[in-house]
């Protein structure tokens, strides 16, 4: 690779980094205030919070890497046209697919990047962080014990919890046990923690007492104890078997579904999912051979490539609802799925040729992309 080859190169790799972090940053921080109320709502620690958003990182990046290589060849080789540097590359000899290949070469590497984070990365932290979601709404502690609430976690017990810290104690535990309504009884700790058993959720109740009341003869009796486990009865919570959903799955898990209830249903959504995750990630080569095709193949313009621009960002504009839409109707009718392919593959294909057999000669015999426009 000559030591312009590599310059170019390089230029594209920096714009797509700086304008993928800018991206992923704007919209990480959008999505990441979504999960404040569940972090609020259960007491957990700021670094849960971190942890949760950190995992919907590679989301991110999968949807923004192609648009942001697009944005960064585009931006590339329009300032070296602006610059005449293309003219000089041209009067040098190098044709349409020489000065494209760094472009080439930049969005295929970017593209192999799209490919890991499609089949691996994306789905194995989107389910990290759908288990993690599932553990937090569903755990004893966090569902059954709200502190500052009295909570009726079975008929009859109320719980009431002053404080629960970050590592899941909880401190001032009041719990009135009505299920004998002649004999109530409360019992009053300092601190605790719920625990798991088979037979349910118990809490351990510490430095405390215990009082009694006989209704039958109006006496009072209380008991002081150091430790004391408190059955709070059969607790059914939310089915902890979970489907899985497409976006969480790897790729053989979309392309040969299971014959659970879960995944006869949605099998077609499945498999056209599987699919997309192939088809996909060829966006960011198929984007920038698009840029250079309308850039380098089209008439020399004095006045700029504005509209040449605007051309490209409609031509990607287009692949990119198509691409958005094509999974969803791929579901509805499967005969439909080689569309996922060719809304990939044939606009590459078609801006390879363009770059790769040189153009015609025009009538008098000038190179095309010398040629000055009517304007």
């Amino acid at each position: 690779m000559s030591s312009i080859s590599r310059y170019m190169t390089w230029q594209i790799l920096i714009v797509t980094l700086f304008a993928t972090v800018a991206i992923c940053f704007a919209m990480w921080m959008t999505q990441s205030l979504r999960l404040v109320e569940l972090i609020i709502n259960r007491s957990l620690p700021i670094s849960m919070f971190f942890y949760l958003a950190t995992l919907l990182l590679p989301r991110f990046l999968a949807i923004v890497l192609p648009v942001a290589v697009f944005g960064a060849t585009l931006f590339t080789y329009h300032k070296l046209i602006s610059d005449n540097e293309i003219v000089v590359l041209r009067a040098a000899g190098s044709s349409h697919f020489a000065i494209a290949s760094p472009g080439i070469i930049a969005a295929s590497i970017l593209t192999l990047a799209t490919y890991a984070l499609s089949l691996y990365l994306v789905p194995a932290s989107f389910r990290n962080f759908k288990d993690l979601q599932h553990k937090v709404r569903n755990d004893y502690s966090l569902v059954l014990l709200q502190e500052g609430v009295f909570n009726t976690v079975a008929d009859g017990i109320t719980v009431y919890v002053r404080e629960r810290d970050a590592n899941g104690e909880l401190h001032g535990i009041m719990v009135h046990d009505n299920r004998n309504p002649d004999l109530p009884v409360t019992y009053q700790a300092e601190s605790g923690a719920l625990i798991h058993s088979e037979n349910g959720p118990r809490v351990m109740l510490v430095n405390g007492n215990r009082q009694q009341v006989d209704r039958t003869k109006g006496q009072l009796s209380m008991l002081y104890f150091d430790r004391l486990p408190f059955d709070i009865g059969q607790v059914k919570l939310a089915d902890q078997v979970r489907w899985r959903e497409p976006q969480e799955r790897y790729l053989d898990e979309l392309l040969r579904p299971d014959q659970s209830k879960g995944d006869r249903f949605y099998h077609d959504k499945l498999i056209a999912e599987g699919h997309r995750r192939l088809a996909s990630p060829l966006l960011p080569l198929t984007y920038s051979v698009i840029a250079m095709a309308v850039l380098l193949c089209g008439p020399y313009n004095r006045r700029g490539q504005f509209y040449h621009v605007l051309i490209a960002i409609a031509l990607t504009v287009t692949l990119l609802i198509t691409s958005l839409g094509l999974p969803h109707l791929v579901t509805k009718s499967p005969v439909l799925m080689p569309l996922l392919y060719a809304n990939s593959i044939v606009p590459l294909m078609i801006g390879l040729y363009l770059l790769a057999v040189p153009p015609k000669r025009r009538a008098g015999g000038q190179p095309a992309e010398l040629a000055p426009s009517a304007s």
